[in-house]
């Protein structure tokens, strides 16, 4: 059993920051590779926001790039994702994704959290 709890979201006027937080858990049989954040707005597909490596490499999508800093605890199976200098576009449910392997090197399989509402006024 794998869950991903997110934490974080909330209402800010523009040019604010927000920080979110996904923790993971799961039983002795997986293993957490990647861990990412996605968001979806109203009408519109959901989009990925920033990728981490199980080596740490990132990735972020171009509308976040500069302003969104993605980070990972590893001892704690936390991701995080600190937004800054937040668009009223930017406004959607934002998603943790992680993708796991068992021990026994099935896999990966990608599990989500519930998505936490994030909602830039201007």
């Amino acid at each position: 059993q794998v869950q991903l709890v997110e934490s974080g979201g909330g209402s800010v006027q523009a040019g604010g920051s927000l920080n979110l937080s996904c923790a993971a858990a799961s039983g002795s049989t997986f293993r957490i590779n990647n861990m990412a954040w996605y968001r979806q707005a109203p009408g519109n597909e959901r989009e990925m926001v920033a990728k981490i490596g199980n080596g740490g490499t990132t990735n972020y999508g171009d509308s976040v790039k500069g302003r969104f800093t993605i980070s990972r605890d590893y001892a704690k199976n936390t991701v995080y994702l600190q937004m800054n200098s937040l668009k009223p576009e930017d406004t959607a449910v934002y998603y943790c994704q992680a993708s796991y392997y068992t021990t026994w090197g099935a896999g990966p399989y990608d599990f989500w959290g519930q998505g936490t509402q994030v909602t830039v006024s201007s």
